[in-house]
């Protein structure tokens, strides 16, 4: 009687851990297929008169996009002491001053900018662009959001597929990075596989 009881728990075990680990097999690869799934298209201009002359009718929203990604930049872009620690990222002659609430920063200057839904003035989005001319950062020729995702090669412009978080409002950056930094985190990313949740925020925000 005691060895039926034995076998009796041991396939009551058995069952309720198939039971238990298939629906939760399901919910994981139900997430994966939406994180894999959740991209957007997106257009890359250099500036916002190539915006105009793709879109002559909607010069208004080219201004206003651009002008919003410029804020997006000096808010949540990175941020260093001096001229040179931002150029180790960023390249020679690619930073230029900022300041703000009392402080002095040098920053990458703005090389390009990402426009979603033009034609919806409700709903048009827009981020900004950096790339590197440091032969030795991770981010040279590339495009690069201001938490260091990767975007394909700078020599590109037009349509781009970028995660749904792209254009979501980012942290304001009031403290610097020391240089080489933002290239670390490019360089990271783009190891764990791009703009993944679990590094989507930026190293140095706040």
């Amino acid at each position: 009687m005691k060895r039926t009881r034995a076998i009796n728990l041991d396939r009551m075990r058995k069952s309720r851990s198939s039971h238990a680990v298939k629906p939760l097999a399901l919910a994981i690869a139900t997430t994966t297929l939406v994180a894999c799934s959740s991209k957007e298209e997106a257009i890359v201009y250099r500036d916002v008169n190539q915006c105009i002359e793709q879109n002559p009718s909607n010069e208004a929203a080219c201004q206003a996009a651009y002008q919003e990604a410029l804020q997006k930049a000096q808010d949540s872009g990175p941020k260093y002491n001096t001229r040179s620690d931002c150029e180790v990222d960023f390249g020679a002659n690619n930073c230029t001053p900022y300041n703000a609430s009392g402080h002095s920063w040098f920053m990458p200057a703005m090389a390009g900018f990402m426009l979603a839904n033009l034609l919806d003035r409700n709903n048009y989005r827009s981020a900004p662009l950096y790339t590197s001319y440091s032969y030795g950062s991770p981010a040279y020729g590339r495009w690069t959001t201001v938490d260091g995702n990767v975007y394909g090669s700078s020599r590109s412009y037009g349509s781009v597929r970028v995660d749904n978080d792209a254009f979501k409002s980012k942290p304001k950056v009031t403290r610097t990075i020391s240089r080489g930094g933002f290239g670390s985190t490019v360089s990271a990313k783009s190891s764990w596989g791009g703009s993944s949740k679990s590094s989507s925020r930026s190293s140095w925000g706040g």
